[in-house]
């Protein structure tokens, strides 16, 4: 701590310089905080998938629908703990842009199934009771400022109604939550019966079943099982566990891991050229003042230390404040697409990966400057005055 003075007096001595290197560590990790974020919300469905849940499509595609008699047969396999049901509703409300999941679904079981979404007793209740009643996540509450006894209308792409009208209107009868903070809470659910006895179209099918099975660790035994039950029927089945679907779900849209980490790679190898080239300038232009200290005793190791330390501070600095930045703005600021992510946070993994990334610049960009400040020799460098 001693020396400090020594090293900030480096780092100012090109202030313009040392500013702009600064301002471009910030950016980084900025940059790097919300990509964070957006990754987070790609994998949402992922990383908080139930272990021991378990997912029955069509063989063909998740469009194709599954007969309704099959909930039966499959809870009757061994193994199988519970069942549940959904269908992709599909609607617009107001906008086609104003996107997010409506499903019809069993509401005596399905969230039995789901735990982590967390609703009040009281409007349980009044959702059950309630035929044309539907609960909706906090964030999309949030973003259309819905509140409990909304009528809210949504326009059929798929499903069409008996009495012709293209509407369908449902009231808001609960908000839930999310037990952890990367629940999505973006949904509608609503009533499996209502769809079924208002649709001219739906007849007896579900989109998909959701199975909890006793042992997470026989999810390819129990695939088979269930599987088997159906193959060679008119609709055969695919099951997978949820986690699994999820993943290929967002896959669909790309694998943002690799493009994200694509981006993380090019913007830390610019930033590893910028930061590094301005460490080898701060010491070549101090090659005199760097052979004086030794001069005065400084050991190797010592000057060693001196040129890191300033590598390390400029990166902490910069670093640092960027990771600051970034957390608050997507804390505060929150979704920059107004909510159509279903979740929009900074996972404290990224933060901490992060830091350690702050670590590996400055010693990345420190240590070839350093070593060569080190190995200066003395008379060498008197030469150059």
């Amino acid at each position: 701590m001693k020396f400090l003075p020594i090293v900030w007096a480096s780092l100012t001595r090109r202030k313009v310089r040392t500013l702009f290197t600064l301002l471009s560590v910030l950016f980084a990790f900025v940059v790097f905080g919300y990509l964070g974020a957006i990754r987070q919300a790609f994998r949402v469905g992922v990383d908080v998938s139930g272990a021991d849940r378990m997912l029955v499509i069509h063989k063909v595609s998740l469009i194709q629908p599954l007969p309704i008699s099959y909930g039966d047969r499959i809870a009757s396999v061994p193994g199988v703990k519970a069942v549940t049901h959904a269908n992709w509703f599909g609607g617009i409300y107001q906008d086609p842009k104003n996107f997010f999941g409506q499903m019809a679904v069993d509401t005596d079981t399905y969230l039995n199934l789901y735990p982590e979404l967390v609703l009040s007793p009281a409007q349980k209740a009044a959702w059950l009771a309630d035929r044309t009643g539907a609960i909706v996540g906090k964030t999309t509450a949030e973003r259309f400022g819905w509140k409990v006894g909304d009528r809210i209308p949504i326009q059929a792409t798929i499903y069409r109604r008996k009495d012709g009208a293209k509407t369908w209107e449902f009231t808001l009868d609960g908000i839930y939550t999310g037990k952890e903070k990367g629940n999505d809470t973006s949904n509608m659910f609503f009533h499996y019966d209502y769809l079924k006895e208002a649709s001219v179209n739906l007849r007896d099918n579900v989109g998909w079943y959701i199975i909890r099975i006793a042992d997470p660790k026989t999810t390819t035994q129990m695939a088979t099982k269930i599987d088997s039950l159906f193959a060679n029927s008119p609709a055969e089945t695919k099951t997978s566990t949820e986690q699994a679907f999820a993943q290929g779900f967002a896959d669909q849209v790309g694998d943002i891991g690799t493009i994200i980490g694509g981006v993380v790679s090019a913007v830390f190898f610019t930033l590893l050229l910028v930061a590094g080239n301005t460490m080898a300038q701060s010491v070549r232009e101090r090659t005199s003042e760097l052979a004086v200290l030794k001069t005065l005793g400084f050991t190797d190791r010592r000057i060693l230390v001196l040129v890191l330390t300033e590598s390390l501070l400029l990166a902490i600095v910069g670093g640092g404040l960027g990771l600051l930045l970034a957390w608050t703005a997507v804390t505060v600021l929150g979704d920059p697409t107004h909510q159509f992510l279903p979740v929009f946070f900074l996972p404290g993994r990224d933060i901490v990966l992060g830091v350690v990334f702050v670590l590996l610049l400055g010693l990345v960009t420190g240590i070839i400057p350093a070593y060569q400040a080190m190995r200066l020799k003395i008379v060498d460098a008197l030469r150059r005055l």
